[in-house]
């Protein structure tokens, strides 16, 4: 049991998932609101302040959760003009013991995050509150600033380019709003610089006591680790959780040797498939064939031989795993000289990361880009063994139910379903499927053109920046807007204006997560946002997210899924379900039997098998950790 939930346990409103103890709580809070509202914005302080002090006095003692929550809600009314939902309420409860709570798009889970930040606050070790990137973190941290101060609270943002002094500001404050993958990365920075400072240079301590200085102690950005909330927790504790956080050494300078990487990407246009080498789609690697590594000898002269970091035929296996399964404009864009990572869950670049062990130079000979040195490991977590750092841990997603079984599994944390604050009223029309790529876009197209003629708003969501674009050019004829990561810095702006009135968007599945879409003046009465899911992704939660857009807050809204036998997930998963697609389709392409079902138990199926791979990576990377770690201590 954590700390916070030790102290839970005496409360006078426990935290629980009983639905009685939580009319109990609300009840209370409801009757605390009047007492509240009497106070002047002074006396909102004190009362804030006198409830921390009563906190910290007593070792992290007794807590008035109810009247807790009663000092937020007349804050946030006073700054923001907003008054939490009872739902809101329960959704803070739950992560105060250390839950995730399942909340639909769109129910305000930035107001919750808030609700618990200020609780956890009040113990006076500092909140670290995750999202999924800078301008989201950026965003709720300057929403929320203003209910926070007016209690007291002070609130730091954490970015990838403020300099360690701004850093170690921003921890010092009572909540620190930031991205996920930054918190880690200082971890390791602050882990790195104990490790030096363990390991002075010859001589230094003796030249110290000798000066008769006292010995300088450690710079560390971070304070401790005792709380921390976490935003779209299944994109950032599942889905990223597939790799470790490294801190790399290498600054991405120009490499002085390309040549490996350049001759290996020209042997490998000339290499034939099955007779020099073999490809996995399911792993998306390359095996070079005895006849392969035959063929491959005869093209290493001296000056590449004299370059090399690893055994040849490894930099053909890149080159060959560059060439034919990644796409450009779909695992990454080339652009400004440079290859730029993009997310496959959510389409948005990746400016700062870079592939492993050769592979992104793989890429880069094949783009004909300037080759770069390849990234030096400094120090290096698992995201799963950093987050069980904490004392405190909870998160909130719209699709947590799916991944129940790992939440538990890896992190030990339930996963709590939150009603909305309205009946949703999304339509699901039945999933169309066909036996190739071009029926199912052009049945996409013509579901466009007779949807945009009654002037509802249409969100289209593609796997890819690739697809985007191609759907973009079958629409060219309509006022189509396009994002598909490229766009990052306008991101938000443009998905929030996705459900104006005859507005067409086509976007990557989860670019601009995380923000509202809020529907134009009169949409409504037309029925909403309608959205269009051109293929379905590996994990259905990544699909369950999209068509989530639709619909929010008791708005009215409808989604459709299309299909088609030349689709990623089936090509690479299930060769058998296409053959039976092409089999019984129609003169038209389009197949009348209902594979929903099918579908379903595929991605199931293929989640199951990221999971184990996420096991698997979690136990190396944990058995690799506890040897470093035994290492440093001799």
């Amino acid at each position: 049991m954590t700390t916070f939930q030790t102290l839970l346990a005496g409360l006078r409103f426990p935290i629980s998932r009983a639905p009685t103890e939580s009319a109990s709580l609300l009840s209370a809070i409801h009757a605390l609101k009047a007492n509240v509202s009497d106070l002047d914005d002074d006396q909102l302080v004190a009362e804030s302040k006198r409830l921390r002090d009563q906190t910290v006095d007593n070792g992290g003692g007794l807590i008035e959760i109810p009247k807790v929550f009663a000092l937020a809600s007349e804050a946030a009314y006073r700054s923001i003009g907003i008054r939490f939902y009872d739902v809101q309420v329960m959704a803070a409860r739950s992560l105060l013991n250390c839950q995730i709570a399942e909340m639909k798009t769109g129910e305000g889970k930035t107001y919750v995050g808030a609700l618990t930040s200020y609780a956890w606050s009040l113990m006076g070790r500092g909140v670290h509150f995750m999202t999924t990137n800078d301008y989201l973190a950026e965003r709720d941290c300057d929403l929320v600033r203003p209910m926070l101060e007016r209690l007291g609270v002070s609130v730091g943002f954490l970015s990838r380019e403020s300099d360690p002094v701004q850093k170690r500001n921003a921890y010092l404050c009572d909540i620190t709003y930031g991205p996920g993958y930054e918190f880690g990365f200082d971890y390791l920075r602050d882990q790195l610089a104990l490790i030096q400072h363990r390991q002075p240079n010859l001589g230094e301590h003796y030249r110290t006591l000798r000066r008769g200085d006292e010995e300088s102690e450690v710079f560390q950005i971070q304070r401790e680790h005792f709380s921390a909330i976490v935003d779209e927790a299944d994109s950032v504790m599942i889905d990223e959780a597939t790799t470790p956080l490294v801190l790399s050494g290498s600054p991405g300078q120009p490499s002085e040797h390309p040549e490996p990487y350049q001759v290996a990407a020209e042997v490998a246009r000339n290499l034939r498939s099955e007779d020099h080498f073999s490809l996995d789609s399911r792993t998306r690697r390359a095996e070079l064939t005895k006849a392969g590594i035959s063929e491959i000898e005869q093209h290493l002269d001296q000056k590449t031989l004299q370059h090399l970091r690893r055994p040849w035929f490894m930099y053909v296996q890149h080159a060959l795993q560059a060439r034919h399964h990644f796409t450009r404009d779909a695992d990454y864009v080339a652009a400004d000289d440079k290859i730029k990572i993009v997310d496959a869950n959510t389409g948005r670049i990746f400016e700062d990361r870079t592939w492993s062990d050769g592979l992104h130079q793989a890429v880069e000979a094949k783009e004909r880009v300037t080759i770069t040195d390849e990234n030096r490991s400094l120090a290096r977590i698992s995201r799963q063994q950093f987050f069980r750092l904490y004392e405190n841990l909870c998160g909130m997603t719209g699709t947590a139910l799916d991944s129940e079984a790992e939440l538990s599994s890896v992190y030990k944390l339930p996963v709590t379903v939150i009603p909305t604050h309205k009946d949703c009223r999304r339509v699901v029309y039945p999933m169309r499927v066909f036996a190739d790529e071009n029926s199912k876009y052009d049945a996409i197209g013509r579901a466009v053109r007779e949807m945009h003629e009654t002037s509802r708003p249409i969100l289209i969501g593609t796997r890819t920046i690739e697809k985007s674009e191609l759907v973009a050019q079958r629409l060219s004829d309509l006022p189509v807007q396009i994002l598909n990561g490229k766009q990052d810095a306008d991101e938000a702006r443009m998905v929030a204006g996705a459900g104006t009135r005859g507005a067409i968007m086509v976007a990557t599945n989860m670019a601009g997560r995380g923000t509202d879409i809020k529907l134009g003046e009169g949409v409504n009465e037309l029925g909403g946002l309608h959205v269009i899911v051109c293929e379905p992704h590996d994990s259905a939660r990544v699909d369950r997210q999209l068509v989530g857009r639709a619909s929010r807050q008791g708005d009215p809204g409808s989604c459709q899924t299309f299909v088609s036998a030349d689709d990623d997930v089936i090509q690479q998963y299930a060769r058998w379900m296409a053959r039976y697609i092409r089999r019984i389709a129609g003169p038209d392409g389009e197949v009348e039997a209902d594979l929903s079902r099918e579908l379903a138990k595929l991605q199931n199926s293929v989640e199951r098998k990221s999971a184990a791979k996420r096991r698997e990576m979690f136990s190396r990377e944990t058995w690799l950790e506890d040897v470093l770690s035994t290492l440093a201590k001799q």
